[in-house]
């Protein structure tokens, strides 16, 4: 799901002429400092997609443009333009109305998106969308400020951890599935399942990451349903947690475990697919039917849409789980982390 940064023209990307409410020609136009440096970088280094939004009527009469006021507006896109900003879309009018609503019904991720300016227009927005918002302030609230300061902009928005929380309902089960890519390796999981809990632990601390589950699940009938709801809903939610995968490594292990050895290659690349070597001689691992192993890969991988390679040997099928749990933590690990190249890890530009 796509962030927006929605960004107030006025007093965000340009300046307002003191005592009025709008630039009204271009010997009014001052841009913000430091708009085009700090924008631009946001634009490329992240992950969010920006829409400029403005109370100031270019048409103000049906048929009728306003001159001055589409010069200024060309002047501006086109100096943002220059510098590898594009806006995906111009917004006016009154939040609610029809514009907005393909945000608001149309897959966006509002949770994690921002509206940037201050005054009624930038603090209704924000309540009426649900989005939190920067305003034309000094992000350490030490000093007000009449325009913003874009680099304290960029600095808060690299800091913003890559979150998710998704839920699964079914007949069956009901999951809750919160993860923090970024996190220090905490977990609080919660599936009934005891051995279970422990692999998804591996997962967690191995990987860096902070996951919280909660599973009520048919196990009363068998284990099936939990684990394969589980495995949807953790894949699901690395995916969202993951975004455009703009800056990730991509790619990322071997762990030895005693008598065991495991493999796992994953390919955060968005095209799913299992390979699944690990041969184990009990019929349960822990208290788990060993079968269940492979079926939870698979449907990580189904869901967060990723290419895995795994296999493990060994003498102790509990141990060979268990590495291959922590070796597929750590590959998560490898290829989730971010890189000093800011674009899509792939020659066809999208992944």
């Amino acid at each position: 799901m796509k962030k927006v940064l929605f960004i107030q023209r006025e007093d965000a990307l340009i300046v307002t002429p003191e005592g009025k409410r709008q630039t009204d020609s271009l010997d009014e136009l001052e841009f913000c400092p430091g708009v085009f440096q700090w924008l631009s970088r946001i634009v490329k280094e992240l992950d969010y997609e920006p829409v400029m939004v403005t109370d100031t009527k270019t048409t103000p009469t049906p048929g009728e443009p306003d001159p001055l006021a589409r010069q200024v507006q060309q002047k501006i896109l086109k100096a943002f333009e220059n510098e590898g900003v594009l806006f995906s879309e111009i917004l006016t009018g009154k939040p609610g109305e029809g514009p907005y609503n393909r945000y608001v019904y149309g897959g966006y991720d509002l949770e994690n998106s921002y509206v940037i300016g201050s005054g009624t227009s930038a603090a209704w927005l924000s309540a009426v969308l649900k989005v939190n918002r920067i305003p034309s302030k000094n992000i350490q609230n030490s000093e007000t400020f009449p325009v913003i300061r874009w680099e304290d902009v960029y600095i808060l928005l690299k800091a913003v951890p890559r979150k998710a929380t998704v839920s699964r309902n079914t007949k069956e089960t009901r999951i809750t599935v919160t993860l923090d890519l970024d996190g220090t390796g905490r977990s609080d999981i919660q599936t009934g399942i005891g051995f279970f809990d422990h692999m998804l632990e591996q997962i967690a601390r191995h990987g860096n990451m902070d996951l919280d589950i909660r599973a009520l699940g048919d196990l009363n009938v068998d284990q099936h349903h939990t684990v394969e709801d589980v495995a949807i809903t953790l894949g699901q939610a690395f995916l969202k947690a993951l975004g455009s995968r703009r800056g990730i490594e991509r790619y990322g292990f071997l762990l030895p475990m005693d008598d065991a050895l495991a493999r796992v290659a994953v390919d955060l690349g968005g095209r799913p697919y299992l390979v699944w070597k690990v041969r184990l001689k009990g019929e349960m691992t822990g208290q788990m039917p060993s079968g269940l192993f492979v079926h939870f890969f698979r449907s990580f991988a189904d869901a967060a849409r990723c290419n895995l390679h795994i296999s493990g040997q060994g003498d102790d099928d509990h141990h060979k789980i268990e590495a291959v749990f922590k070796a597929f933590a750590k590959a998560l690990g490898m290829a989730k982390s971010g890189t000093d190249v800011y674009s899509i890890p792939s020659t066809k530009g999208m992944l």
